[in-house]
């Protein structure tokens, strides 16, 4: 007879309490209850289930105590993201084959949770076969036990996040299989064990937003094994050329980023011909971007934003081919935008905002981002390496933006969710919902940005931008780009087109009616003239419109559509604009001449206003209309708002109306 040794439900949408009898399924290896929504406790009858290899119970909203003992073959659990609460030093007695435990984002002592306490020496016997153990992100407190070094196989150490304090134990470089050690965001003391450079496979090593002060501690220059390094978030001082950590050759990762580290960036870092990852953002580096970083031939990410950098962009920089992010925003660097950027086919996130770069938009720059299918499939195949949470921090800042399609990413990251994020993006597997050539038609890929804010630049933006296929924000606002906007830029799958504060002229390309998908559309501040282009009223995914201040700019705002639903402060300082819905009056700018005064003390009322605009639209259905009136509710972008009015001929109804009278970016459905 047939046994059942395996159930796996995960994501089943599978509601209340867990079964109580799974005992009774006497050679059960394999449960898998993850991602529903299972409430209440683990009932004590799992505890019989003596066969048990493999327990998943995460994403779901267990609670109360957790106590699972006697599963003496148990070998992985993963209970992470419950509400487990209480101490964790006998959870697990008598697993004794327990090699893979995961008990991050709960409310014990254990991963993002705030359970305080010590980590008893109990908790780590002399037969301890863990290989992994992640209680990141918690309130744990006191020094680490010596005795995890009891803990021979552990390959993963992960206590990022809590208030650990007192030396690292030296012990910990006995554990010789070790291969990530986490110890970011606590309270250790600088000195770093020498025994940890005989760990001749630790690979990962993280010691960010600890206080570390002074100078970098000289060891660092000595861990030749290691492929990452992240000390970001510490307090060190001065330069980096003294401390040998140029020397680490076989380091990918070099994370240094919100430190005081001052002086100019060392040219020796190109001596780290392995490096796929520089990040020395957020410190006080002097002088000139050292041109032998084009001889960095992995890099993928340079990111040396918010500095005090000078001098020109160096065009070696355009040797990059696997450059997937370059990021030089807030420096005070000067000259034109090296053409030899267009060589970076890989290159999908490019920031150079806030800084002084002068001259005209090269040519050559429409063609970054071309091909980065070589580095994405470079990246499938290499081995994934352990990942921490300063993976998020970087990944948060390098999508840093503050609109779709990026925005929606810091309302719902956990570190796990993070971690996917980043390794898709390094793959090139899109999460990003994005149009195909300004079709309505959807696809999910990686989305790239450029980002020119805050510049000097000059002239013409050339037609050869209509190439950047791959691109869903483009931000050049606060330059002074003049002439005509290129029509080729209706090609582009655009979700975010900024560019405000310019001296753009001539009339605004029709050709920006076809970006369907487009959500943010900027043209303030400029000089566009001509008949405002009511195509404009067919972008129903626009929830942020300006196109204020363009004084040459004429024609009539439709009454209905996307457009009727904006606020008087889209259209501001156009004189020659009008509405018969809004009441474009200006400080800076004349009223208009309705042709009919007033009477002294007569002030037409909203909804008079509102009664007008419907017998002139809608008089030839008045009879139904009468019928028809009614107040409904119109799902609008960013949030929900009331209508007065529903029109009888085109059910996409006139503009909603706000409680205070203000006109929200609304979504005609």
């Amino acid at each position: 007879m047939e046994r059942v040794t395996g159930i796996n439900l995960s994501d089943s949408k599978i509601s209340g309490e867990m079964f109580n009898n799974f005992s009774a399924l006497t050679q059960l290896h394999h449960l898998d209850f993850s991602r529903n929504t299972l409430k209440g406790l683990i009932p004590d009858d799992l505890n019989r289930c003596h066969n048990l290899v493999y327990l998943n119970l995460s994403h779901n909203i267990l609670g109360g105590e957790l106590k699972l003992t006697g599963l003496a073959r148990l070998v992985v659990a993963n209970l992470s993201m419950n509400n487990f609460i209480g101490r964790i030093d006998t959870f697990f007695d008598g697993c004794l084959n327990l090699m893979y435990l995961d008990l991050s984002s709960n409310k014990f002592t254990v991963s993002e949770n705030r359970v305080s306490g010590l980590i008893p020496a109990s908790s780590f016997s002399d037969n301890c076969n863990l290989k992994g153990l992640d209680l990141s992100v918690n309130m744990f407190h006191g020094e680490i036990p010596r005795e995890i070094s009891n803990c021979k196989k552990l390959v993963m150490l992960n206590l990022w996040g809590n208030k650990f304090s007192g030396p690292i134990p030296s012990e910990l470089g006995s554990i010789s299989t070790l291969e990530g050690l986490l110890l970011g965001n606590n309270e250790f003391s600088r000195v770093i064990p020498e025994s940890l450079l005989y760990l001749n496979n630790l690979a990962v090593l993280d010691l960010s937003y600890n206080n570390f002060g002074g100078r970098l501690q000289e060891i660092f220059g000595r861990f030749r094994q290691l492929k990452s390094l992240v000390l970001q978030g510490n307090s060190y001082i001065d330069g980096l050329s003294s401390s040998g950590i140029h020397k680490l050759t076989n380091i990918s990762r070099l994370d240094l980023s919100y430190n005081n580290f001052s002086g100019h960036l060392p040219a020796e870092f190109s001596e780290m011909v392995g490096l796929k990852f520089l990040i020395l953002a957020y410190n006080q580096f002097t002088g000139p971007i050292p041109p032998q970083y084009g001889d960095l031939s992995q890099l993928q990410v340079l990111d040396l934003s918010f500095n005090r950098l000078i001098r020109s962009i160096p065009p070696s920089i355009g040797s990059l081919r696997s450059l997937l992010w370059l990021m030089l925003a807030n420096n005070s660097l000067t000259g034109e935008i090296p053409g030899e950027l267009g060589n970076c086919s890989s290159l999908l996130w490019l920031n150079l905002a806030n800084n002084q770069l002068s001259g005209r938009f090269p040519p050559e720059l429409a063609n970054i981002g071309r091909n980065p299918t070589l580095t994405f499939e470079s990246n499938r195949r290499s081995n994934v390496m352990i990942a921490g949470p300063s993976d998020c921090l970087v990944t948060k800042r390098l999508l840093t933006m503050d609109y779709s399609p990026f925005g929606f990413i810091y309302t719902i990251l956990t570190r796990k969710i993070c971690k996917n994020v980043w390794d898709q993006l390094l793959q090139g597997y899109g999460f990003f919902q994005v149009c195909v050539k300004g079709s309505p038609v959807r696809k999910y890929r990686v989305s790239g940005y450029l980002q020119l804010i805050g510049n000097q630049l000059t002239g013409e933006v050339p037609s050869d931008i209509g190439k950047m296929q791959h691109f869903s924000v483009l931000h050049l606002s606060y330059n002074q780009f003049n002439g005509e906007l290129p029509v080729e830029i209706g090609n582009l799958p655009l979700v975010v087109l900024n560019i405000s504060w310019n001296k753009f002229s001539g009339q605004i390309p029709r050709e920006i009616g076809n970006l369907n998908c487009l959500q943010n559309l900027d043209l303030s501040h400029n000089n566009f003239s001509g008949i405002f282009p009511t195509n404009l009223n067919c972008l129903n995914e626009l929830s942020k419109f300006n196109i204020s201040f363009n004084p040459q700019i004429a024609g009539q705002i439709p009454n209905i559509g996307q457009l009727a639903t904006f606020e008087e402060e889209s259209y501001l300082g156009n004189p020659l604009l009008h509405s018969r819905l809004l009441k474009l009056q200006d400080p800076t700018v004349p009223p208009l001449n309705s042709g009919k005064q007033a009477l002294p003390g007569e002030e037409e009322s909203e909804d008079g206003f509102w009664w007008k605009a419907l017998l002139m639209e809608y008089g030839c259905g008045m009879a139904f209309g009468m019928v028809m009136l009614c107040i409904c509710v119109v799902k609008v972008q960013p949030k929900w708002v009331v209508n007065k009015v529903e029109g009888l001929h085109q059910l996409k109804a006139v503009r909603p109306w706000k409680k205070n009278g203000s006109r929200g970016g609304g979504r005609i459905i």
